[in-house]
C-alpha cells in the first residue's frame, strides 16, 4: 500500500475516511492450469517502480503470486476505477508470455514452492517451515485511512465482531492445492490461521501499548519484525491506516469495492462511538472466533453467526442486517444506495466458492474450475447455461418469499441444481407420464391418507420434485429439535410429579392445570420413565430462509410411514435422480423406532426381550397405512383395542384363536380416543391401561397426557424450558408467540387480528386455525368471539410467509409452500430419524397439514 500523506490529526475527521486495497493474484500457466513461479517475470514486464496513479505491483513470498496495490482514493467509484486498471495492466502483461492472474483464496492445481529470495523471506522459511511451505494462498487487505496511530489502535477490538461477514462475502476457496474440496468456503483462513499471529489482536489503549505488544514478540523470537503480525485487523506496519486482512481474494471486482465500502462504515461506525464514549461490543474472543470459522465453512450458502444473540442466521440475514444497521455511515460517505445494490447482487450470484463446485459439477474436471477462476478475474464471465432456467417448465415461476430450489433470478440453488436439472431434462410430457404412474404406484401401495371431513381415504399426493437439504442444514436441525425433545420430556416428567418449574416461578401454575392437554393420568408413569419415545417438530423456513420451529407434537405425531413410502415410489418412478447422490437412508428408521421403544420397557418386563405392540383405532384412523407399514416393517403386531386384555395389572394381546401373550411396550398411535374403546373382556380400556402404567408393569408410547407439553400456549415457554432444564440456550429459533389469556397480549392480538395468525391451544391438523391477512370479515369476527368467550384456549402469532418450492403443477413448476416434520426418537438416548417428511400446501394455501389436503415430497437429508 503506497504512502501518500499523513493527515494532521488535529484536523482529521470520519468524513474524510480513505480507501486503499491490497489484491494477491495466483499465476497460472495456460496449458497446464497450474500455479507457475513466474513472478519475476511478469514484474519485470511490467516494471514495479514506474509510477503509475492507480496504484503498483510488489511480489510476495511465493513466486507463484504477485500483489497489487491501489492508490489512495476517497470515493467506491474512483476505487473501482484503480482496481480494474490494475488488473487489466497485470492480465494482459502475463497472458503474453502464456500466464494467467487468478483471483482465489487457493487455487486446485498446485505446482513446486518456489519462494522470492528475500532474506526476509527466506528466514521465514527457516523459522517457519511448513508454514511457508503451504502459504499457496491469496487474500485481500482492504486499507482505511484513519491518520491517527492511537485511534486505529484503539478501534482494533470494536470492528472485530463485524468481520465474519466480509469473510463470508469473499469465500473463494473450497478446493485445497491438490484438488480436493475441503468442505470449507474459505479453506485459506484454515490454512491462514495456523501463524502464531493471527486472529484478534485484542483491546489496546494506545498506540504505545500496541507498539509494546510488537517489541515483545519480536523479542520472544515467535516473529522477525512488526510486518509479520498477521492479526484479523491491525494498524499498518507503514501507511496511517487500519487494515483488513481476514477476506481472501475475490474474483470479482464488485466483491472487493463491496467488502471495501463495507468496511469503512464499520470504521466511520466504531470510530463515531468512540469518540462519543460509548464502550466496546466485542464478545468473548470464543465467540468471536467461532464467528469467523462459520464464516469460513459456509461462505454465502449456509448460516453465519449473528453475535447479537448469538445465534446462527441465513447469510442473507446477517448480511442485509449488516448494510441497514450501516446505512448513516454509507451515507455519509455517499455509499449507501451503490453497497445496497452490491449487497444484493452478491447474495444473489453467492459465493466465488459456490461457483467453483458448480463449475465441477457441471463438467466434471478440475481445470474448469481454473478457468472459472480465470475468466471471473478477467471480468469476461456471464452465469453459466442451465438447462432449468432455458425450460418452459420454469416460465413464470414467482415465489411470494423464500424459494428452496429456485433463486430470485429463477436459477436453481446449488442444493437443487442437479435434481431440477435432471427432471426438466426429461421434459413436461414425460414428467407427466411419471407423475400418472407415481399415482398408479401410491394406489397399488396403499399410500393412501383420510382428510378431514372425508369418509374415504385418498392417495396422500407426492410431489416429483424431491426437496434437498445439505448436510450442514441437516446437522443443525438435528442439533434442535433433539434438544427440545430432551427439554419436553424433561418438563413432562416435571409437571407431573414435583412441578418444580411451577414451585420456581418459570411458568405459571394455571399454564399447566387450565391446559386441555393436561390429564390426571399422566401422572400414572413413574417420574424416571421416559414420557416422550417419539416426538415430531414441524419446522419452516422464512421469508429470509431462517429456520423457525412452528410447532412441537409428542402425542402421537404421524408421518414417517409417508416419508419412507416417498423415498420407495421415488426410486421406482424416478431412478435417474439418484444416481451419484449420498443420502440418508429412511429404510432404517423402523428399526431405529423399535429399538427406541423396546429401551423404554418397564423395569419389570415380562422377559429378557419385552414385547412390543402397535395399537390403532383401526383403518378409520386417517393414518392407518402408516400403523399397518410401520407395525410390518418392525416385525411386531398391530392391534386394535379389542385385541387388548388388561388384567391384574397386566397387558396382554389376546390372539382370535384364543391365546395370550404378554405385552410390555405399547406403540399408541390413539389419543383421546383410548378413554372410550373397549378391550378384550368388553370393559372400557383406558383405566385398566393406566393401572398397568402406575404399577410399573406397561410403558405407553407416547404417555398419556402428553398434550400439555405440545399446547400451543406452552410453546411460547419451550426457550425457558430449555434453559431452565438443560441449562442451554435454545439452537433453534421460533415463531414469536402471544397469550390470549394474558390481559396485555389478548389487546394486542384482538387489535392486530388480521395480521395474525390464530390457534386453538390444543389443535392439531390445522384445526381451528384461522390466518388473519387470508381470512374474511366473517372469520375475524368469529375468531374475536371464541377469543373473548375463553382467552385461554387461544394463542396468536406473527404471519410467517412459509418458504416455497419447486412442485410439478401441470406442465410446469409452481412454488408451493412447504413445512418440514423432524422425527425424534428417545430411548435410552434421543436419536434423530434418518428420514423427514415435506408436507406441500395446496395451490393458494398457507396450510401444509395433510388433514387439510396438503401433499408431501421426499426429502433427500445429503450425507
Amino acid at each position: 500500500m503506497p504512502d501518500r500523506t499523513t493527515r494532521d490529526e488535529s484536523s482529521w475527521t470520519p468524513n474524510q475516511l480513505t480507501l486503499g486495497v491490497e489484491e494477491e493474484f495466483h499465476l497460472v500457466d495456460l496449458a497446464s492450469r497450474r500455479l507457475t513461479p513466474r513472478a519475476l517475470d511478469v514484474l519485470t514486464r511490467l516494471d514495479p517502480k514506474q509510477t503509475r496513479p492507480c496504484g503498483a505491483f510488489a511480489a510476495e513470498l511465493q513466486q507463484s503470486v504477485v500483489e497489487t496495490n491501489t492508490a489512495v482514493t476517497s470515493s467506491l467509484d474512483e476505487l473501482r476505477r484503480h482496481l480494474l486498471s490494475l488488473r487489466e495492466e497485470l492480465a494482459s502483461t502475463a497472458e503474453s508470455i502464456g500466464v494467467g492472474v487468478a483471483a482465489a483464496g487457493t487455487m486446485p492445481l498446485s505446482a513446486p514452492l518456489v519462494m522470492t529470495e528475500t532474506p526476509r523471506f527466506r528466514r521465514m522459511l527457516t523459522d517457519y517451515q511448513l508454514l511457508v511451505r503451504e502459504q499457496l494462498i491469496c487474500g485481500m487487505q482492504v486499507h482505511v485511512g484513519i491518520g491517527s496511530r492511537d485511534v486505529a489502535v484503539r478501534l482494533l477490538d470494536r470492528v472485530a465482531p463485524w468481520l465474519p461477514p466480509l469473510l463470508a462475502l469473499s469465500a473463494s476457496s473450497p478446493f485445497s492445492h491438490t484438488g480436493d474440496d475441503t468442505g470449507y468456503a474459505s479453506t485459506r483462513t484454515l490454512i491462514w490461521s495456523r501463524w502464531p499471529t493471527t486472529g484478534r489482536a485484542g483491546a489496546f489503549s494506545s498506540a504505545a501499548e500496541y507498539d509494546s505488544l510488537v517489541q515483545r514478540s519480536i523479542a520472544s523470537g515467535v516473529i522477525s519484525d512488526a510486518g509479520m503480525l498477521y492479526f484479523d485487523v491491525r494498524p499498518s506496519a507503514h501507511v496511517p491506516t487500519i487494515e483488513l486482512r481476514v477476506c481472501d481474494a475475490c474474483t470479482s471486482v464488485d466483491s472487493v469495492v463491496l467488502i471495501a465500502g463495507l468496511f469503512r462504515a464499520v470504521v466511520a461506525r466504531e470510530l463515531g462511538r468512540l469518540e462519543a464514549g460509548e464502550p466496546s461490543t466485542a464478545h468473548p474472543a470464543a465467540i468471536e472466533r467461532a464467528a469467523m470459522w462459520r464464516a469460513a465453512r459456509s461462505g454465502l450458502e449456509g448460516e453465519l453467526v449473528d453475535l447479537s444473540g448469538p445465534r446462527g442466521v441465513p447469510a442473507g440475514v446477517l448480511v442485509r442486517g449488516l448494510v441497514t444497521e450501516l446505512r448513516p455511515e454509507l451515507e455519509r460517505h455517499g455509499d449507501f444506495a451503490a453497497i445496497a445494490e452490491l449487497a444484493e447482487a452478491a447474495l444473489a450470484r453467492g459465493s466465488s466458492a459456490a461457483r467453483q463446485r458448480e463449475a465441477l459439477r457441471r463438467h466434471g474436471h478440475i481445470t474448469d474450475v481454473v478457468d472459472r477462476i480465470l475468466a471471473e478475474t478477467r471480468g469476461d464471465v456471464t452465469a453459466p447455461p442451465s438447462a432449468f432456467g432455458a425450460s418452459a417448465l420454469l416460465l413464470g415461476y414467482r415465489s411470494p418469499g423464500h424459494d428452496e430450489g429456485v433463486t430470485p433470478a429463477a436459477r436453481p440453488r446449488s442444493t437443487h441444481a442437479r435434481v431440477l436439472e435432471r427432471l426438466t431434462a426429461l421434459g413436461a410430457a414425460e414428467l407427466h407420464a411419471r407423475a400418472e404412474r407415481l399415482a398408479r404406484e401410491q394406489l397399488a401401495a396403499g399410500v393412501v391418507f383420510k382428510p378431514t371431513g372425508e369418509q374415504q381415504p385418498r392417495i396422500f399426493p407426492i410431489d416429483l420434485c424431491p426437496r434437498v437439504l445439505s448436510a450442514e442444514e441437516w446437522s443443525r436441525l438435528q442439533g434442535g429439535v433433539t434438544q427440545r425433545a430432551r427439554a419436553l420430556d424433561a418438563f413432562l416428567r416435571d409437571v407431573y410429579s414435583d412441578a418444580a418449574i411451577i414451585r420456581d416461578g418459570i411458568i405459571p401454575e394455571w399454564l399447566v392445570h387450565d391446559s386441555p392437554g393436561y390429564k390426571s393420568a399422566g401422572a400414572a408413569a413413574a417420574p424416571s420413565q421416559r414420557r416422550v419415545q417419539v416426538a415430531g417438530f414441524d419446522i419452516i423456513r422464512d421469508h429470509d430462509g431462517r429456520w423457525l420451529v412452528l410447532e412441537d407434537n409428542v402425542r402421537v405425531p404421524s408421518g414417517v410411514g409417508y416419508a419412507i413410502s416417498s423415498r420407495r415410489l421415488m426410486r421406482k418412478v424416478l431412478p435417474e435422480l439418484f444416481e451419484e447422490v449420498d443420502l440418508a437412508d429412511p429404510e432404517l428408521l423402523p428399526e431405529l423406532l423399535r429399538e427406541a421403544l423396546l429401551q423404554s420397557a418397564p423395569p419389570r418386563s415380562s422377559s429378557d426381550t419385552p414385547q412390543l405392540v402397535v395399537l390403532s383405532a383401526g383403518p378409520s384412523d386417517s393414518a392407518y397405512f402408516e400403523h399397518e407399514m410401520l407395525a410390518k416393517a418392525m416385525g411386531v403386531p398391530l392391534l386394535g383395542p379389542g385385541d387388548l386384555l388388561v388384567s391384574d395389572g397386566k397387558a396382554w394381546h389376546v390372539e382370535p384363536s384364543g391365546v395370550r401373550s404378554r405385552v410390555d411396550v405399547i406403540y399408541l398411535r390413539m389419543d383421546d380416543q383410548l378413554a372410550h374403546r373397549r378391550g378384550a373382556d368388553g370393559k372400557v380400556l383406558g383405566p385398566a391401561l393406566v393401572s398397568a402404567v402406575r404399577a410399573h408393569t406397561l410403558t405407553l408410547a407416547n404417555a398419556l397426557g402428553n398434550g400439555v407439553a405440545d399446547d400451543k400456549a406452552i410453546y411460547a415457554y419451550v426457550p425457558k424450558l430449555i434453559q431452565y432444564y438443560l441449562g442451554e440456550l435454545p439452537l433453534l429459533e421460533q415463531v414469536p408467540t402471544f397469550q390470549c389469556a394474558d390481559p396485555d397480549e389478548r389487546a394486542h392480538v384482538l387489535s392486530h387480528l388480521a395480521q395474525l395468525v390464530v390457534k386453538p391451544v390444543d389443535g392439531y391438523g390445522g384445526l381451528g386455525v384461522v390466518v388473519g391477512p387470508r381470512a374474511s370479515e366473517r372469520q375475524l369476527a368469529e375468531a374475536r368471539a371464541l377469543i373473548e368467550e375463553q382467552p385461554e384456549r387461544w394463542i396468536a402469532q406473527d404471519t410467517i410467509t412459509l418458504s416455497t418450492h419447486p412442485s410439478l403443477a401441470g406442465s410446469r413448476f409452481e412454488p408451493r409452500h412447504v413445512d418440514l416434520r423432524v422425527f425424534v426418537y428417545q430411548g435410552a438416548e434421543p436419536v434423530v430419524a434418518p428420514a423427514a417428511l415435506t408436507r406441500v400446501a395446496p395451490a393458494g394455501s398457507l396450510i401444509v397439514n395433510s388433514s387439510r389436503g396438503g401433499g408431501g415430497k421426499d426429502t433427500w437429508l445429503l450425507h
